[in-house]
């Protein structure tokens, strides 16, 4: 006591680490399992990973850190409320990282049941034994304890204006199953906080992209596509407009917000990368002819492969962050631009072709979803 006293006399409180024990749910997706990487390779803080292990769920993506001391995996369903209250009774976390949710637009139009349950009704179960795990901490354990939702652009539509930009006070209007489902969840978080004080945070980030992402998003697909020298699906024109987020840069984010942000508040996170995604895989084929000089007979440049085919339903035009406010009041900014995040995304996919087979283990060939049925 009297060693701790003296060190907070010399360096002051700032300087003293703590470390706290992060329960993250959905640690074995894609952006979960980059959380959990940054937090065992570069802090002292312990983690417990609760993961329903879905389709695009792959603990190979923590191979790496998965014997550490530090680290816990628990295969449980968000929904499943006993085994979650289970989970925090056993760990004892300090922050809830929620990022467990059906993620894929088309998946969300092929069949949107699963997105409200996982995403709406599962966000209710874990709030609720969050809560009543709350409820019962005292001190400094439960005036510290807090809740971050991690949730998307999506929820805010789409941007009408080549100028205009999401900040946090834009209203929401959701446009595909999978936003609405997001939108429900961010909507409950704040009623819980408002309603009954439990301490949470909103994070909102733009398109994600880098290593261990499953392959039905736009990058990876088009990468591993190009290889095998299938057709490379654009939607409509392709001159929709995303902002693109190197995953590691949304990891360091995350943490960040956890740590240091306001309760109550929403931050918006992006990559100040737009770009059309004609852009982005005309960018891709680049890098892959570079890269990859040997290509499948018939192919002179991975360009040729490009399709285009027939738009999404519902698909928004634009989005585009407006990150001022992590940047100045928590002092957060990307480190990689999309030149230099997307350059080490294609050496990864092809540094690892032995994960992405596994990943594509016949649930999953590359083939179109979200194709509405007249």
């Amino acid at each position: 006591m009297l060693s701790r006293v003296w060190r907070i006399l010399r360096f002051g409180i700032r300087s003293i680490k703590i470390s706290k024990k992060f329960l993250i749910t959905g640690g074995a997706g894609f952006i979960g399992s980059a959380v959990i990487r940054h937090i065992i390779n570069n802090t002292d803080h312990s983690v417990v990973n609760v993961d329903k292990l879905t389709y695009a769920s792959n603990l190979e993506s923590l191979a790496s850190i998965e014997n550490n001391i530090r680290y816990d995996f628990e295969q449980v369903d968000i929904c499943d409320a006993a085994g979650i209250r289970r989970v925090f009774n056993e760990h004892q976390p300090d922050i809830v990282m929620h990022l467990a949710a059906e993620s894929h637009v088309d998946r969300s139009i092929d069949g949107p049941g699963e997105f409200i349950q996982t995403n709406i009704v599962g966000t209710y179960v874990l709030l609720e034994e969050a809560r009543g795990y709350w409820s019962s901490l005292e001190g400094d354990k439960k005036d510290s304890f807090r809740f971050h939702h991690v949730s998307t652009d999506e929820v805010y539509g789409d941007l009408e204006g080549t100028d205009d930009l999401f900040t946090e006070e834009t209203s929401y209007a959701p446009s595909s199953p999978y936003s609405a489902a997001k939108a429900s969840s961010d909507h409950l978080v704040r009623a819980w906080q408002r309603t009954f004080k439990f301490p949470t945070l909103i994070t909102n980030c733009s398109n994600n992209y880098g290593p261990y992402q499953f392959p039905e998003k736009l990058i990876p697909l088009i990468i591993l596509n190009a290889l095998e020298g299938k057709d490379l699906p654009i939607y409509g024109n392709g001159k929709q407009i995303r902002d693109w987020l190197y995953v590691d840069d949304h990891a360091r984010a995350l943490l960040h917000v956890a740590l240091t942000g306001e309760i109550s508040e929403t931050y918006n996170i992006g990559g100040h990368n737009e770009l059309q995604n004609i852009e982005v895989v005309k960018t891709v084929c680049s890098i892959l002819d570079k890269l990859v000089p040997n290509k499948l007979d018939g192919i002179d440049q991975y360009e040729q492969l490009i399709t285009y085919v027939g738009d999404r339903a519902g698909h928004d035009v634009r989005y585009a962050i407006d990150a001022t406010k992590i940047d100045k009041e928590l002092n957060w900014t990307p480190d990689e631009t999309f030149a230099t995040g997307i350059k080490k995304t294609v050496e990864w996919y092809l540094e690892n072709t032995v994960w992405c087979d596994r990943v594509k283990d016949g649930s999953y060939q590359g083939e179109r979803l979200g194709v509405v049925k007249s």
